[in-house]
């Protein structure tokens, strides 16, 4: 039973960084793609950034070069370092398990969600 717990979100001003992290249980996480969703108030949830087993990442373009997705298999643990954070940053950030360790696109566990909101 995938079983995932956000953390880290918060208020910051614009410039700013936050560190998210997603504690992991009930499955075997080292072998699981892991990903990073956010939705803002009235648009649909988007990928932010994914990293596969082997460790290889993906990001959307909006936030290549600020954002950096990370794990540590020992810890069971997703990060989402976000740096130089702009106000169309703030939404829900969830961390999602993908079973299927090359990054399938299907996700089959969620987190419950962290606010991230940036002021200008």
């Amino acid at each position: 039973d995938v079983q995932l717990r956000e953390s880290g979100g918060g208020l910051v001003q614009a410039g700013g960084s936050l560190r998210l992290a997603c504690s992991a249980s009930g499955f075997t996480y080292e072998t699981f793609c892991m990903s990073w969703f956010r939705q803002a108030p009235g648009k649909e949830r988007e990928l932010v950034s994914r990293i596969s087993a082997s460790g290889v990442d993906h990001y959307v373009d909006s936030v290549r070069g600020r954002f950096t997705i990370s794990r540590d298999n020992s810890k069971k643990t997703l990060y989402l370092q976000m740096n130089s954070l702009k106000p169309e940053d703030t939404a829900v950030y969830y961390c999602a398990a993908d079973w299927n360790g090359w990054c399938s696109g299907s996700q089959d566990g969620w987190g419950q969600g962290t606010q991230v909101t940036v002021s200008s």
